[in-house]
């Protein structure tokens, strides 16, 4: 998939992308419309970690019922990770400094 995911996230359906990665020692997941990051020492391990947020956090927003705008399941994108994400999607990609192990779209 290329670009920005162009579904409006809700509270009962949506999508985002996520990239996990290496930086050092460290992997990261990311989830790049809810802007939460996890981190562990393996890449599965991050990414469920991040699975687990992203749960947590559509659950924590069903239950205010609404009272938040729904920009909150639609952020804005950290700008670094943004430019990540369009460099693995050009069609000539720029070498990363960060060793990718998977990215994508995953189903709120």
């Amino acid at each position: 998939m290329r670009g920005k995911v162009s579904v409006m996230n809700t509270p009962k359906s949506g999508k985002f992308r996520h990239i996990v990665f290496k930086d050092g020692d460290t992997w990261y997941a990311v989830a790049l419309e809810f802007n939460i990051v996890e981190s562990a020492d393996d890449p599965k391990l991050a990414f469920m970690s991040l699975l687990q947020a992203v749960d947590g956090y559509i659950k924590s927003f069903r239950k205010v019922k609404g009272v938040m705008k729904f920009n909150a399941l639609n952020q804005k994108t950290d700008p670094d990770y943004e430019k990540l994400w369009s460099n693995l999607h050009s069609s000539k990609p720029v070498k990363s400094p960060f060793e990718i192990n998977m990215y994508g779209v995953s189903t709120v």
